[in-house]
């Protein structure tokens, strides 16, 4: 099993410089890779291989020199991300899906660079050594368990640095079964309800900042780009976003442990977010988008494979609208928040959607399954 360990780097003025030359000349390589498989393929419909493309970078090391200076591998991953970005491309296409042809990289737009299996080393658990860039200064707040298998060092829009290890760990799941099951609807009024009648609030981090946020906008946008106050106002807003991030990433991680540590099996819904995006108004989607529903279930899902725990996805469809009691469909609008049934079931929309994700999970096992599980 795969885990991934993220620690804060702290980079000399010169090391900075250092990683800041070293992703651009990356996304020249990006680029330049790009576009020949482009070219190629409409002037000889023939798609260049990743070991096509990884021959060029022997042409282009001696027509600019400035590549010398970067770790071969940390190179050919510049190029396998394109690579990637093709295969993605065409299984997009199969699926009918919107495809999204590869795009170039603007300045500033590559933001890491991958070590994919040599090049680094941890010293004393107090700096860390990459290949062409020296003896980085890291903040290591926790031991990093199993065996490294690749490093990603990135850059966010506050000039921040950080290493994510890619880590390789047994499977070996801890004894903390409970043997409790729960499904859960995600929502906006209330972040999630749980099929056993307990809430998760949402905390509307967005909302909280949304003014100052604006404010700072408003700003920004009265000053000359490239100016100095603009670039302060500038980081100005994305620390508002940093900070909206972080709070956000906060809450995911606490409430998905405790669901992690509560239950053995959760049941979601599978959703489609984007989906849901398009057919909603603006003011919903920004509800949306601040609850990270997506990030949520993620998140539960692989902290549930490091426990041994199970997590569930099942059909959205009709989760709201069927009676969690008769079976009926009752069709409501979004505004009504209570289910009420014939068969004289009276109970809060979000707990019925919850209860019926919970019973369409456990079907979804045969009895046999769940039992076994559940010793």
């Amino acid at each position: 099993m795969l885990k991934t360990y993220r620690y804060r780097l702290y980079p000399t003025r010169k090391q900075k410089t250092t990683i800041k030359n070293t992703l651009e000349s990356l996304r020249w390589v990006y680029n330049e890779t790009l576009a020949i498989k482009k070219n190629t393929y409409k002037k000889e419909n023939k798609t260049l291989t990743l070991f096509d493309t990884n021959k060029l970078l022997t042409q282009w090391k001696k027509e600019h020199p400035e590549l010398r200076n970067i770790h071969s591998q940390v190179l050919q991953n510049s190029q396998l991300r394109v690579d990637l970005a093709y295969k993605a491309f065409f299984r997009r296409i199969k699926k009918g899906e919107k495809a999204g042809y590869p795009r170039f990289k603007g300045k500033n737009r590559y933001d890491s660079l991958t070590y994919p299996q040599t090049g680094f080393k941890l010293n004393n658990n107090k700096t860390l050594k990459l290949s062409k860039i020296g003896n980085v200064n890291i903040k290591l707040h926790r031991p990093i368990e199993g065996k490294i298998k690749r490093l990603t060092i990135s850059r966010n829009s506050l000039d921040k640095y950080f290493a994510s290890f890619i880590v390789e760990v047994d499977d070996k799941p801890t004894d903390t079964k409970t043997n409790a099951v729960v499904g859960i609807d995600l929502g906006l009024t209330t972040f999630a309800t749980l099929s056993d009648n307990s809430k998760i609030d949402n905390p509307q981090f967005y909302k909280h900042e949304e003014k100052e946020l604006a404010k700072a906008q408003r700003q920004l946008s009265k000053q000359k780009k490239g100016s100095s106050i603009w670039h302060k106002k500038l980081r100005k807003v994305r620390h508002i976003h940093e900070r909206i991030t972080n709070k956000r990433d906060n809450f995911i991680h606490q409430e998905s442990r405790k669901l992690i540590n509560k239950y053995d099996v959760i049941c979601f819904e599978n959703l489609n977010i984007n989906s849901i995006k398009n057919n909603n108004f603006k003011s919903i989607n920004k509800g949306i988008s601040d609850v990270a529903w997506g990030k949520f279930v993620n998140v539960t899902l692989y902290k549930a494979e490091e426990a041994g725990k199970k997590v569930i996805l099942v059909n959205p469809s009709g989760t709201s609208q069927t009676c969690s009691k008769c079976g009926l469909i009752v069709k409501k609008p979004l505004s009504e928040r209570v289910h009420k049934c014939s068969c004289g079931l009276v109970i809060d929309r979000d707990l019925n959607a919850s209860i019926n994700i919970l019973r369409l999970g456990l079907e979804s096992f045969s009895n046999q399954s769940i039992e076994a599980y559940m010793l």
